[in-house]
């Protein structure tokens, strides 16, 4: 029987996909590629771009549309077998990585192509192509000596395999730990919807009572709805120390060697490369020109942000003490006293909305968003193979009807499934040499609470953001007008704009015009009462504050981390939060607090030195939405500019440069501050 994924198929044959077909698969592709490689270069007398970079582009395209899937099954169907074989291809493909990357002769024909004439006769899209994989060259190590070349392909091979290494510790930390129920005067306070799934999650474990686990939609219930403070104290201390020397399972799948670890891998190969640390190495992919430039940012930030949060937790103490004689705010009460000051002071919590949100409406209401923005059609498509019976499947259509790109949703939180919500391509747009279109197909994911007998799964207001903002995502990377795959959709865009499109979606969310369809009761099907909508939109920026401060701890922790690592110091890793810590934030921090241990974007993702971005480009977002504040939230005309101006582009030129012909000018703060509501 042919291997599923060798087989060329439009979509990932997901039925057929076992484990024991992964390392054939990629062993087969991967000798392929080079001896394909080495063929191609050999003959290269006048390299153009189609006797070279195309046939690149092919050979790249057939390794990713195999791995791809794996990837995507080893985070939302994780077995130990799957994971096994996807751990034993980790470091064959970045030997690969490495081989392609360091080529000397395919390096020498990208830069003999880019000084040759036929380069000014290429397209702007190709010429960036051309532009970032000499970049992407260097980068991989390509000019160093070859001692140097041959330490940095280990080390690139190590930190891949750490980096995985520290996501699955993170992984089974939290689907370990879980504390059975019996008495259920334990749960008073919580939402029903969140007893009626621990009491699921209980039946499917074959155990009386009710399970209490580390997914985030159950550790976010307990946290902030549960009258029991030492339940709260106890899944807190269990969540903030997964994968850690702390905590029930102290030791057990701890991270603290990996972080040290890797810290130090990507300074040495930063090193090597020329760069005097990690963080101005990931600066050369980036927006922000300069290390200081970043910090800049982030600090300027905080101290704006500093004194609303300081007076947003002193309210809180002030309301905890009044009202429920609470002497002592401990890190596990934060939540829970905010949820009450909030419904006290507008009458509103995310439980109240849940009801208003049914899964199925707020995604018809979210395609509508689209429609009306950018005369985009999304249809369901029945019967295609996906890996679990929840997951739907959609295509996009433009206004003449066009095809523009597939995608799978994936919503529901459950066990063997990665934390979190992201999204990932499983195909990309690009012209195929036989001069076809291949249509980009994305996977969406998220951890929602799952439907729960007749009742379908409701959304909290915070969860309608967090699919918009993955579906905003979604969409750079589907209706990219792009035709080279390193520069089509989300590919080759500078990581601190890639947050650009998703945090953009997310102002929908906030207006009633936009709420009248995307809300709707489950039961009544009437959309969001404007009393509450009005409460929504008062509560919006409550403890807004503290919520930036928190993000501008971990963003100035992670640069601050890639920024100062010395081999006599260490990563010091606790104690760079710690001063953090000490300097910016106004909450108390439980001496257990080992947050950084699960902490996989920075670790384990593509964020390292690099989560600044989310708020890099929610400067970009907020000033880029003003526009529609300007013109009418659904104005078809500035909904067509964005199309064309920002989505389309994908990769093909520099963020600035999209940003300013969108918007006239360049970027300004004054949107982001507005809306965190950090202006008196």
């Amino acid at each position: 029987m042919k291997n599923p994924l060798l087989t060329d198929n439009p979509l990932p044959p997901f039925n057929s996909i076992e484990a024991q077909h992964v390392e054939p698969a990629i062993t087969t592709l991967i000798s392929h590629n080079l001896q394909a490689i080495d063929q191609l270069v050999a003959k290269q007398q006048t390299p153009t771009w189609e006797n070279l970079v195309l046939p690149i582009e092919d050979l790249d395209d057939t390794l990713n549309k195999a791995w791809s899937p794996v990837g995507h099954l080893n985070s939302v169907l994780n077995t130990p077998e799957l994971r096994n074989a996807y751990n034993n291809c980790l470091p064959k493909l970045s030997d690969y990585a490495t081989q392609v990357g360091q080529n000397q002769a395919l390096y020498e024909a990208y830069v003999k192509l880019q000084t040759s004439e036929s380069f000014k006769a290429l397209t702007i899209e190709q010429q960036k192509v051309i532009t970032n994989a000499i970049r992407d060259f260097k980068l991989s190590g390509v000019a160093l000596a070859p001692l140097a070349r041959e330490q940095f392909a280990k080390l690139s091979q190590t930190l891949t395999q750490l980096e995985s290494q520290f996501q699955d510790n993170v992984m089974d930390a939290t689907d370990h730990w879980h504390l059975d129920i019996q008495d259920s005067q334990l749960l008073a306070g919580l939402p029903e919807q969140a007893i009626k799934m621990a009491k699921q999650v209980a039946e499917k474990a074959n155990i009386q009572g009710w399970r209490l686990t580390l997914d985030f939609p159950c550790y976010q219930s307990i946290i902030t709805y549960a009258d029991n403070r030492q339940l709260r104290k106890q899944i807190h201390e269990a969540y903030f120390t997964r994968a850690s020397d702390l905590g029930p399972d102290a030791g057990k799948f701890d991270n603290s060697s990996l972080m040290e670890k890797i810290i130090e891998i990507r300074h040495e190969m930063a090193n090597l490369l020329g760069f005097e640390n990690y963080a101005k190495r990931s600066l050369a992919k980036k927006m922000a020109k300069s290390t200081e430039q970043v910090l800049t940012f982030l600090q300027d930030l905080a101290e704006k942000a500093k004194p609303f949060a300081q007076k947003e937790f002193t309210e809180l103490q002030v309301f905890a003490k009044g009202e429920y004689d609470v002497e002592k705010l401990e890190p596990w009460d934060i939540a829970y006293y905010s949820e009450k000051l909030r419904q006290k002071r507008f009458a509103i919590s995310q439980e109240t909305l849940r009801p208003y949100f049914p899964a199925p409406r707020v995604i018809t209401g979210m395609f509508e968003v689209v429609k009306r923005l950018y005369g985009l059609q999304i249809k369901a498509k029945a019967n295609v193979e996906t890996w679990h019976s929840d997951v739907q499947f959609y295509e996009i259509y433009d206004d003449v009807g066009n095809l523009r790109g597939q995608f799978y949703l994936d919503l529901f939180a459950r066990n063997q499934k990665r934390g979190g919500a992201w999204m990932d391509e499983a195909r990309v747009r690009r012209r195929l040499s036989n001069n076809e279109i291949q249509n980009p197909v994305a996977y969406l994911t998220c951890n929602f609470r799952a439907p729960v007998g007749d009742m379908p799964s409701l959304l909290t207001h915070d969860e309608v953001l967090t699919l918009f903002h993955e579906f905003g995502h979604g969409l750079h990377h589907l209706v990219t007008k792009m035709e080279c795959a390193s520069v089509s959709g989300i590919n080759g865009v500078a990581w601190d704009a890639v947050e650009l499109p998703s945090q953009f979606m997310e102002n929908w969310c906030w207006e009633k015009e936009a709420l009248a369809f995307i809300s709707g009761h489950y039961q009544t099907q009437e959309p969001l009462p404007d009393d509450l909508l009005e409460k929504i939109q008062r509560a919006r920026n409550f403890q807004s504050g503290m919520m930036l401060l928190r993000q501008l701890e971990f963003s100035i922790f992670d640069f601050r981390l890639h920024l100062e690592f010395t081999p006599e110091k260490g990563a010091r890793v606790q104690s760079i939060l710690d001063e953090v810590r000490a300097q910016y934030s106004v909450t108390p921090i439980a001496p257990y607090n080992r947050f950084q241990h699960s902490f996989a974007h920075i670790f384990a993702g593509g964020y390292a030195a690099g989560y600044y971005s989310y708020l890099w480009a929610e400067v970009l977002s907020q000033d880029a939405y003003a526009k529609f504040e300007e013109d009418g939230i659904f104005n078809a005309k500035t909904g067509q500019d964005f199309l064309h101006k920002i989505l389309e582009k994908g990769g093909s030129i520099e963020p600035e440069i999209l940003f300013k012909d969108f918007r006239g000018r360049d970027p300004e703060i004054g949107a982001l501050l507005r809306h965190r509501g950090l202006v008196e």
